[in-house]
């Protein structure tokens, strides 16, 4: 069956349930047995078609009895209220894990493993996010409210920094770890505490994760080469690459 073709890219924070160092990333169970949380998106690049996508936002929350894989979750969509009619089904497809191949997405393992999907809300979205600060700020009036910052060491209070690198999965590449907090009050409840916080820049399709460094090979080299590679994809790439570029 030939997919619809859509991307979406842009910048992504998250906060669950789990401890800093999130073990669900790791192929381990949740810190708590269970897992809950959610994710909000600001999109600076995507397409649905011929619908374009481009400056809308997205969240959602979403919630799990164990670890996702045992199924039987919750989740709800919203979608930025600006979206016209095309831009919100388009977008409630790619979330749902619509017209994406199997497992290549984590919307579309999340949906797979929700046994209650909530219906859609659209809803005005604020959301602030630096990603190499991990710094951010979600708030959907009289739905949720989130905010994300730096971790602290507990021994000197100084900002700790961390990454997670996932070359092949279903989410993203690299995401900077911070430590988050969220309260949500609709259909799914959250009452989360300097938990698990995560920045990242997420590239979507229909086939999964869009790898920015293999999909532009010959531009990556050329730019580390000459000294010219957008700042926004230094946070991204090894520091003996980098180097090349001072």
């Amino acid at each position: 069956m030939t997919l619809i073709d859509w991307y979406v890219e842009g910048i992504d924070f998250g906060n669950c349930n789990c401890d800093w160092g999130c073990p669900c990333q790791f192929e381990s169970l949740p810190s708590q047995g269970n897992c809950c949380g959610f994710e909000a998106l600001e999109i600076t690049r995507g397409h649905f078609g011929k619908t374009d996508l481009t400056g809308l936002r997205t969240a959602i929350i979403y919630a799990w009895p164990g670890p996702i894989f045992e199924g039987n979750g919750e989740m709800q969509v919203i979608i930025d209220e600006r979206a016209n009619a095309e831009q919100r089904k388009a977008l409630e497809t790619i979330l749902h894990g619509g017209e994406t191949q199997e497992a290549t997405t984590h919307w579309w393992v999340f949906h797979a493993m929700s046994k209650t999907v909530h219906e859609t809300l659209f809803k005005p979205i604020e959301f602030e996010c630096d990603i190499e600060a991990r710094a951010a700020r979600v708030h959907i009036p009289g739905i949720l409210e989130s905010k994300g910052e730096p971790i602290r060491s507990p021994a000197t209070g100084a900002f700790h920094r961390v990454r997670i690198d996932i070359p092949n999965g279903i989410e993203f590449e690299i995401a900077e770890i911070g430590s988050a907090s969220t309260q949500a009050t609709g259909k799914i409840r959250l009452d989360l505490m300097n938990s698990y916080g995560q920045f990242s820049r997420l590239r979507h399709s229909g086939t999964g994760v869009v790898h920015w460094s293999r999909s532009h090979p010959v531009r990556t080299r050329l730019a580390v080469e000459h000294g010219k590679l957008p700042i926004r994809f230094r946070g991204f790439l090894p520091i003996w690459l980098l180097q090349r570029t001072s």
